[in-house]
């Protein structure tokens, strides 16, 4: 048996046949078990962890070692960074990748000396360094987690190498879902999800017919802003924004799910990852973030995916789908949990969501521009320039000056969302707290 495994190294490197062997020899005598794990190593697919600042890249680290993937985690990793350097460098250390990339050549050249005579993987910077990430010749999958729009162009390239994509970039379906869809589509491409919500619709889909699919339900936990009354909101700071209480996230993320525009752009992202009219796609405030989402059939039926508020869960789902691996989150104990709160989005205090949905019923160009502008927003608002009111203020400025266009082309995308940019800065010029 060991012969035939071994022959098949020369060609196999899929991750889904490593899982097989791995379960196949779950009741192997250790030294044969073991023996037959260093004959296929070579044969391990590698991962392009392709992620920036956000929540993703330690947690998706995490879910590759080899405490969750078993002796067959992968061995040939790419990475990506923003300017958090040393965390890179550690993750350089721990997994040995073949290349990685950082946001420009300055930070290309401190990490060169950071690792003075280590072992120096290949070094790129800039958008041509991503996507080359991206696109590496030995990754099979893509990990897409780069916050905001920067992440379309590498994603659109991992696409077009013909690398499956899990995707835990929003910004990317919000600006050009559809043209991603149909790429994907065309090139034999599987893209799974990887924010919990779109997991979970993923999962509550899975061996039942869409024709029988009533409506998406995305749950929100309402951030740190849950239960603050309306008249306070004016003097949120920076910092009370940054507290969310479930989730560990990047600033970005972590301020746009406290005014809720996280939602709406992962409204528009589940439209175009499950083929449904966002008029079909609900949000339910859910505090304790145990059911991730929900998805609701024609009689009635509601099936719900549940689990405690851990990312590695639906990072490890897209990482070995369709297996499940053991043992990536603590069991989730109902009975301890005690109640779950269910509560509709209280759009006076989070106007973000309702801006969301308008961009979404013009659809063409505007989400494109609901996103550049908010980008910037919220970057404004970090910078001390706006207050955290004015975020959605700003964004529905911007919406409103905007005359919607269809989008037939990435260059389309890209005007949309520079025109965004530009505005949303003119408007922030005039609203900037003294």
């Amino acid at each position: 048996m060991l012969k035939n495994y071994k022959e098949l190294k020369v060609w196999q490197k899929s991750y889904k046949f490593c899982l097989e062997i791995y379960r196949i020899t779950a009741k192997f005598p250790k030294e044969e078990k073991y023996g037959l794990i260093s004959q296929i190593r070579e044969s391990i697919v590698s991962i392009s962890a392709n992620i920036a600042e956000g929540y993703g890249r330690k947690q998706t680290l995490e879910s590759l070692t080899p405490g969750i993937l078993g002796p067959f985690s992968p061995i040939r990793v790419a990475l990506t960074a923003g300017r958090n350097l040393s965390l890179l460098k550690k993750q350089i250390n721990k997994f040995k990748p073949e290349v990685v990339s950082v946001i420009d050549d300055e930070h290309a050249g401190k990490l060169r000396e950071m690792l003075g005579h280590l072992a120096v993987p290949k070094i790129l910077s800039g958008e041509g360094g991503y996507r080359e990430v991206a696109s590496w010749e030995k990754t099979d999958m893509v990990v897409s987690a780069i916050s905001g729009a920067a992440g379309l162009s590498p994603t659109i390239a991992a696409i077009d190498a013909g690398k499956d994509i899990a995707l835990a970039n929003k910004e990317t379906m919000v600006m050009a879902g559809k043209l991603v869809i149909a790429r994907a589509a065309s090139r034999g491409v599987n893209i799974i999800p990887v924010d919990s919500e779109h997991s979970a619709i993923f999962q509550c889909l899975k061996g039942h017919n869409k024709k029988e699919v009533k409506r998406l339900i995305l749950t929100a936990s309402g951030g740190p802003f849950l239960n603050l009354p309306l008249e306070r909101f004016a003097y949120i700071k920076l910092e009370d924004a940054l507290r969310h209480p479930n989730w560990e996230m990047g600033r970005k993320i972590t301020i746009d799910s406290a005014s809720m525009m996280n939602k709406g752009l992962e409204v528009i992202e589940a439209g175009w990852l499950f083929d449904m009219d966002v008029g079909r796609i609900d949000v339910c405030v859910h505090p304790q973030s145990i059911v991730h989402s929900m998805v609701e059939y024609v009689d009635g039926s509601v099936i719900a995916q549940m689990g405690v508020p851990d990312m590695r869960g639906p990072i490890s789902y897209a990482l070995s789908y369709p297996e499940r691996l053991q043992g990536v989150v603590d069991t989730l104990d109902l009975c301890s949990v005690g109640a779950l709160e269910f509560i509709n989005p209280d759009y006076a205090k989070f106007p973000a969501l309702e801006v969301a949905y308008t961009a979404a019923g013009k659809g063409g160009s505007a989400p494109a521009v609901l996103n550049a502008s908010n980008e910037v927003a919220v970057e404004a608002f970090i910078e001390g320039k706006i207050r955290f009111v004015d975020i959605a203020l700003i964004v529905n400025e911007v919406l409103d000056s905007h005359l919607t266009k269809e989008i037939g082309s990435i260059k389309d995308v890209l005007e949309a969302d520079g025109w965004g940019r530009i505005k949303a800065g003119e408007i922030i010029e005039k609203r900037k707290v003294s």
